[in-house]
């Protein structure tokens, strides 16, 4: 990786807060960088390693799911699609996706939750529950190593252009933007964290700092908390604008999940 400066937090945040306008989006790093590559040897060891990988706890919860119905007389996951390894292989990678149901894109983890109460008779998973990040962990293991490849459809514009701009636009009470961080000042150490260039390679992941599995639309919750602005509902089209533009960003970077993160 290049040698980025490192300078202190109060020195960092007053840079920030001086620094490129809005649309500082259309600036996206051209050499895409995982957060993977900036972790310390172990935790890039503990990421390869599926023993000791924690995120894996909650894809063995997924795979015991896949195959039990949610209701009584309605099929499994596994009854409708077969095994995980072959239906599912891919999929991941080109979420989020249109939905022909709502007319509007949808991110995996509510195209899952929509299964399962429109096919399956289940009840809905609660944003964040662990059986909804199990299952969605479960089913993007299928396309790990695939390159993110979000689609093509002329009917995501308007969310992905939606998602471009909440990326560049400021918000909140100290005034920053996704973008002033992770486009134009990826690699510097803000404490003794390094920012990232911010690609959701590896959702949902375990971090560290939640001692848990956690979705994209939750450290897209962390940062506006810490942008100090006021963060989305949950599931708010919002978060899924973010998430596709998101992924178009990353792509082609290879799908991690069940990523690690500190």
């Amino acid at each position: 990786m290049p040698r980025r400066s490192t300078v202190k937090p109060l020195a960092l945040v007053a840079c920030l807060l001086c620094g490129p306008p809005a649309g500082a989006g259309d600036g996206a790093p051209v050499d895409r960088r995982s957060g993977f590559d900036q972790m310390s040897p172990e935790l890039r060891a503990m990421q390869r390693d599926d023993t000791a990988n924690p995120g894996m706890l909650a894809v063995a919860d997924g795979a015991e799911l896949w195959g039990r119905p949610p209701a009584s007389g309605k099929p499994s996951c596994a009854g409708c699609h077969g095994t995980a390894e072959a239906g599912m292989r891919g999929v991941a990678a080109r979420y989020p996706a249109w939905d022909e149901r709502t007319h509007r894109p949808i991110d995996l983890q509510g195209r899952i939750d929509q299964c399962r109460r429109e096919r399956q008779g289940g009840e809905p998973l609660p944003h964040e529950s662990p059986d909804i990040l199990a299952l969605t962990a479960f089913v993007s293991l299928q396309s790990r190593g695939l390159p993110i490849a979000p689609p093509g459809d002329t009917r995501l514009e308007p969310a992905r252009a939606a998602g471009r701009a909440l990326f560049a636009r400021r918000m909140g009470q100290l005034g920053l933007s996704c973008a002033i961080c992770h486009d134009d000042h990826w690699g510097r150490r803000l404490g003794s964290a390094t920012i990232p260039q911010g690609h959701p390679t590896g959702y949902p992941l375990y971090r560290l700092e939640w001692q848990a599995l956690g979705s994209l639309q939750r450290r897209l919750r962390n940062c506006l908390t810490g942008m100090r602005a006021e963060p989305f509902p949950d599931g708010a089209p919002d978060y899924t604008a973010l998430e596709l533009y998101l992924a178009t960003r990353a792509a082609p970077l290879p799908v991690e999940t069940p990523a690690i993160r500190p």
